[in-house]
């Protein structure tokens, strides 16, 4: 028997939001989804809020990740030690609010889903997650385990995939809201891709308007990024696990655009 994982990419702005409200649980019943991960620190274009999590969740999402905007908006603190079901990367400092992984049911058995933020070219200054991982893995007992690195280098993602292959069911990047085309099962049976990419305004660089980016290249003045308008999309992969052995079988882009 198959379980199947859908994992969506970073949510960005109220476009984004819009999208996830209308087509999250049409896409998760067209692809036989039996679990469902988002990505959704980017949901104010910087930071999440409570009832934007709350959205994403009603949406159809079991769980949500976040990165190095997790607490760019303050009011979701509080928020995140009430709700098991989203959770911060497991390598932030210790006494920060929130939780980097937890267990959740499904028919099939337990499903870990584990948060992580990478190091190479990120603002923050995290503990090590390679070696987070390997602690946090021996603490989790669960059939499935999922695993989302934060991060911008495609070669610290490929090195977590690698670490952690015939050791969790799947392993997925985000955070550069451009999806990439490496989807596959590695060698030991976990599912991998460098990034899911993004949910959010089609015509935009990473969901921003494209003119203030451009701007920002240019060496004008800075100025708020503001999500682009117009047709949207949403970007992911779906992971089918073998129901059995917590393997991956096959890990399949599911890219839907206006």
């Amino acid at each position: 028997m198959e379980f199947k994982v859908l994992a969506v990419g970073d949510v960005v702005g109220a476009p984004g939001m819009e999208r996830i409200r209308r087509h999250l649980r049409r896409l998760k019943r067209d692809t036989g989804a039996d679990f469902v991960v988002v990505n959704g620190e980017n949901a104010s274009v910087v930071g999440i809020t409570p009832d934007q999590a709350e959205d994403i969740l009603d949406a159809g999402a079991d769980v949500i990740t976040l990165g190095n905007h997790s607490f760019s908006k303050r009011e979701i603190t509080a928020y995140m030690d009430e709700s098991p079901r989203i959770i911060r990367p497991a390598n932030f400092a210790p006494q920060v609010p929130g939780r980097g992984w937890g267990v959740y049911e499904s028919k099939w058995g337990g499903v870990a889903v584990i948060d992580l933020i990478g190091r190479c070219n990120m603002d923050y200054g995290p503990d090590n997650p390679f070696l987070m991982i390997d602690r946090i893995l021996k603490q989790v007992e669960a059939k499935f385990i999922l695993v989302e690195l934060h991060a911008e280098a495609t070669s610290e993602k490929l090195a977590m995939g690698y670490m952690l292959d015939g050791r969790v069911s799947a392993v997925w990047g985000t955070h550069t809201h451009v999806p990439t085309a490496d989807n596959r099962v590695l060698p030991g049976g976990t599912g991998y891709v460098t990034d899911l990419g993004m949910t959010g305004p089609r015509e935009s660089v990473l969901g921003i308007r494209p003119e203030l980016s451009i701007a920002r290249f240019r060496g004008d003045l800075p100025q708020r990024y503001r999500w682009a308008e117009g047709a949207t999309k949403m970007e992911g992969v779906l992971f089918t696990l073998d129901s059995a052995t917590g393997k991956c079988l096959r890990a399949e882009r599911v890219d839907q655009w206006d």
